[in-house]
């Protein structure tokens, strides 16, 4: 029977009231308006890379709109499995994101039989960022001063030429020209597209398939000579260097892109938070600026956008695979 005590009726409400003041501390609740500490950006790629070189540009301005600290955490290597890893072992609450590309965000899925991850149900969507087409380059003293002289040669000689790739993307882009050139060369695995593009520039490999807007300036300098922009015209930036049209593969339509993704367990309003500040700051100004005179389209998206985006882009990755013959890995 209750008590109608009244020293016992204040002692049961005082109770009742400390019971309610701790509660959202003893269910987890959070009581801190998100963010409250840095946020880490991990990167697949070494620094250097078209999406290091992204991340590194929205991690300063993420970090100045959230007033906290965005960093900057590169883990090369694994095919992106040891980022998408790390990220996935994190806690789920949003001060983990994976500054991906198209290999760790979609290619995976469908170059390898059994992925460690699916990058669809293992992940939130945050926003798509950027994007960028390949070029293939080679060593600036190679004797190729054109894709038909390196064509030729290549078909006089199958499997004799080498190629620098710098993730599963890049290997299935070149083995796409491959097959609608008509030849047969062969990898060399390196940990990203800044890596295959330093062993072109140092004559370790005949030619390389990098991403265009991290090796502009390389080209521009004569450390790189392009041999085609897989884009559908010139670019003034290079204008010496044909698109896949003047060069005789107009059907080579390759590119990356860089997006931004959490782990699934995420709680929806961090990735709903996340994703008003990288949109913001893909829409500033200066990210305008920063991108002006790059090989870079922005491409920025809302998470379902960029969702939908995902599940095309494995289906075109399957689709290649089909077409190149490739091997699951």
């Amino acid at each position: 029977m209750p008590s109608h005590d009244p020293a016992s009726r204040r002692r049961t409400l005082l109770a009742l009231g400390i019971g309610a003041a701790i509660a959202p501390f003893a269910s987890g609740a959070a009581v801190e308006p998100y963010p409250s500490r840095p946020i880490k950006l991990v990167v697949p790629f070494p620094p250097g890379s078209g999406t290091d070189i992204a991340a590194r540009h929205f991690a300063r301005l993420v970090g100045e709109l959230a007033g906290q600290p965005a960093i900057v955490e590169n883990k090369p290597g694994g095919n992106g499995f040891i980022a998408v890893q790390a990220v996935l072992n994190a806690p789920a609450d949003g001060y983990t994101v994976l500054l991906g590309s198209n290999s760790t965000l979609s290619t995976n899925a469908a170059a390898f039989r059994k992925p460690p991850y699916d990058p669809v149900a293992d992940f939130s969507p945050i926003s798509l960022l950027v994007g960028a087409p390949v070029m293939v380059v080679v060593p600036p003293g190679s004797r190729y001063k054109t894709l038909a002289e390196l064509v030729t040669d290549a078909k006089q000689r199958p499997g004799a030429l080498n190629y620098g790739t710098g993730s599963i993307s890049y290997t299935l882009y070149a083995e796409w020209m491959n097959q609608l050139a008509g030849i047969k060369t062969t990898p060399i695995n390196y940990k990203g597209s800044g890596d295959a593009g330093a062993a072109a520039m140092a004559g370790n490999v005949d030619f390389a398939i990098v991403d265009a807007s991290s090796s502009v300036e390389l080209v521009k300098s004569g450390r790189l000579r392009g041999l085609l922009l897989a884009a559908p015209h010139r670019s003034p930036l290079l204008p010496e260097v044909p698109s896949a049209a003047d060069a005789g593969l107009g059907a080579f339509d390759a590119f990356t892109w860089v997006g931004a993704a959490v782990s699934a367990k995420t709680p929806a309003d961090i990735s709903r938070r996340l994703a008003q500040l990288f949109t913001s700051a893909g829409k500033s100004e200066e990210t305008r600026r920063f991108y002006e005179g790059q090989l870079v389209s922005m491409r920025l998206s809302t998470p379902e956008e960029m969702r939908r985006y995902q599940i095309e882009e494995i289906a075109r990755w399957k689709s290649l695979v089909r077409l190149t013959g490739l091997e699951l890995q």
